[in-house]
């Protein structure tokens, strides 16, 4: 049996403070299933329960729990340094969490067809909203012409964007990512299937997870890793390897997608009206941009959907809640009714 040490977990003075006076042992969660969750402790690996009929959605891998050694059941969830997450498939729109206190969040991309900048925007967005740093990381580049020219596409979509190239079977080249993952560090792999996930998280872990080929025609893989979970790195850290995500629904991330698009935010700061569509309106600074040939429009329409996209989501979410609580009003009225007829 594998003993860690909290710091070795990723334990730090932000979590500590919380458990002050608090009963309970810390433990950090590296898998979730429907009716447990596993964590790791100073002295191994633990299956939890949860109070109640409290869900194990309400828990993601990464994060930190204090729980009763005795009973194994989780007593609270810690808050969380950071917290990845992103609308869950059907209506209403709600909150799904990847994972929990990450450090930094490797968006892996391919030098090839499965290049594409409006996904970078979307997963750029979603770091900065739930506050990991960002770092592309950008495959096959052995298999490209000019590698170098994928990095400069991706470095140009903005400020924020660190890139690699790298082939992910060669080891001396994955070091250059495996410096993320250094003693009590967090990284989480996101992407596309087929964009070597698999292959990076065998190399910077030591696994030898299954890996398949991807499809010639379009450059698509099929998934490999079907659930989320915690593996230690071979450099001390963790890594988070997730299943490649077909969709990835924003939700509460208007201040990641105004950080990404900084640049269109600072333009329309300076149109005429302060409640410019950048259509039609004479004075625009985003138009004026665009007619000049500084500016693509494809990036105007992209900052554009997101944003309504994001907006869409955080009304339905409010609506759901405003939904719940109505309905909980009613049935504690029922029940006061019942009571007031039996003359409790």
């Amino acid at each position: 049996m594998t003993h860690f040490s909290l710091a070795d977990l990723g334990w730090s003075a932000h979590f500590a403070s919380q458990a002050k006076g608090k009963p309970g042992a810390p433990a950090r969660v590296c898998a979730v299933a429907r009716d447990r969750i596993e964590a790791l402790t100073p002295n191994g690996t633990v299956a939890l329960t949860l109070p109640g009929k409290r869900s194990t959605g309400t828990v993601a891998v990464g994060d930190w729990v204090l729980h009763d050694p005795a009973t194994l059941r989780s007593l609270e969830v810690l808050e969380r340094r950071t917290l990845l997450q992103r609308r869950a498939a059907g209506a209403p729109a709600t909150p799904q969490a990847i994972a929990a206190n990450v450090d930094t969040l490797g968006i892996v991309s391919a030098c090839n067809h499965d290049f594409n900048v409006a996904r970078l925007e979307r997963y750029l967005a979603l770091a900065d909203a739930s506050g990991c740093l960002p770092l592309v990381v950008l495959t096959r580049a052995d298999e490209a012409d000019d590698a170098a020219n994928y990095r400069r596409r991706a470095e140009a979509i903005s400020p924020l964007v660190v890139a690699l190239t790298l082939d992910a079977r060669d080891p001396a080249q994955v070091a250059r990512l495996a410096s993320r993952a250094d003693r009590g560090q967090t990284l989480a792999l996101v992407g596309s299937s087929g964009v070597g996930k698999t292959t990076l998280s065998n190399a910077l872990t030591g696994r030898q997870d299954g890996t398949r080929g991807i499809r010639e025609d379009d450059s698509r893989g099929r998934h490999t890793t079907t659930a989320r979970a915690l593996h230690r790195t071979t450099g001390g850290g963790w890594l988070v390897d997730t299943p490649g995500m077909r969709e990835l629904g924003l939700t509460g991330a208007a201040d990641g997608i105004e950080t990404v698009f900084a640049d269109l935010s600072d333009l329309a700061a300076r149109c005429r009206f302060t409640d410019c569509r950048h259509e039609t309106e004479p004075g625009c600074a985003i138009r004026a941009e665009i007619a000049a040939g500084r500016l693509d429009p494809d990036r105007l329409a992209r900052w554009r959907k997101l944003r309504r996209e994001d907006a869409r989501n955080a009304e339905t979410l409010a609506e759901a809640h405003a939904r719940d609580r109505s309905f909980g009003r009613l049935v504690r009225q029922g029940k006061a009714r019942g009571r007031h007829k039996r003359g409790d």
